[in-house]
């Protein structure tokens, strides 16, 4: 019986994109390298900082220390939770290729991590809001980086949203103001994306949102609204639409935790946050070469 693995969801590209990381970091010589050489050495991989966090990013940091011919040994599960101080892994290679791999391995590690905690905190919130829609995060990703990103997302345990402009159809405020109207928009995407994609708009008052469902939106993203207006946009629409078409409808912008509650109501379908992803808190690991016996 085969076990599922978050390292399976990575595209057969993904270990390149490491190999990049090298040539940013280790353009020409390694002159710290030269000093430390060639002698073996362990080193441990230390949890660290003041709140209980996620473990996200083995897949990346494992590939990092492969290239280089070192071994990982790891102590945790992917997505799993742990208290700092925490020994996470056991690396062991030559001491000039664990530093060569070291910050490029931590500085991943401590954003996925941070990315997955953050996320599990925000859908954990919800839940205890009695909210039973989706937590979604966006596509306000770092560019170059996005794939770790979006797969800390998944291990937090949120929907990562679309991957990129090929994945869905999102039709925000500029496209509607270059296309005319709503419906022109929603027309011509229609035409060329076929059935296969999802469509998205975003709206931001009742009555273009009535536009968007009467064109044939599969959501609706009540852009930048919040307390009664939300509710009320919301209800009103599924009343007057019930049985004529099917879509969601989704909040997001300008969401924190602590404004959650408030936008965590079950009249929507989707609650998308980049809060989970953009200036998150890092999580501290170190990576300590261990003296020999």
């Amino acid at each position: 019986m085969s076990t599922n693995s978050y390292e399976h969801l990575l595209p057969p590209s993904w270990k390149s994109q490491i190999t990049g990381w090298f040539a940013e970091d280790t353009p020409s010589f390694d002159y710290g390298g030269y000093v430390v050489g060639e002698v073996h050495r362990e080193a441990f991989l230390f949890g660290k900082g003041k709140q209980t966090a996620v473990l996200a990013g083995r897949p990346f940091f494992t590939e990092v220390f492969a290239q280089l011919g070192c071994e990982v040994e790891w102590h945790l599960e992917e997505g799993e939770t742990f208290e700092p101080v925490k020994h996470i892994a056991t690396v062991r290679g030559k001491a000039r290729h664990l530093l060569l791999g070291e910050r490029i391995a931590l500085n991943m590690l401590a954003r996925c991590s941070g990315i997955a905690t953050k996320s599990k905190r925000i859908k954990d919130l919800a839940i205890s809001y009695g909210y039973k829609g989706i937590v979604a995060g966006t596509r306000k990703t770092t560019p170059g980086f996005r794939l770790v990103e979006k797969y800390g997302m998944i291990v937090g345990g949120i929907d990562p949203h679309r991957h990129d402009l090929s994945s869905m159809i999102m039709l925000k405020d500029n496209h509607i103001w270059s296309s005319g109207s709503i419906t022109a928009a929603i027309q011509q995407a229609r035409a060329v994306g076929g059935f296969s994609l999802s469509l998205d708009v975003e709206v931001g008052s009742e009555a273009e949102a009535d536009e968007a469902i009467e064109a044939g939106a599969d959501i609706i993203m009540l852009d930048n609204m919040e307390g009664e207006v939300l509710v009320s946009v919301a209800r009103k629409l599924k009343e007057k639409w019930a049985g004529k078409r099917k879509f969601l409808f989704e909040t997001s912008g300008n969401i924190t935790e602590a404004n959650l509650q408030e936008r965590a109501i079950n009249d929507i379908d989707i609650l998308s946050t980049s809060v989970v992803h953009q200036s998150v808190q890092h999580i501290d690991f170190s990576l300590k070469i261990q003296m020999p016996n």
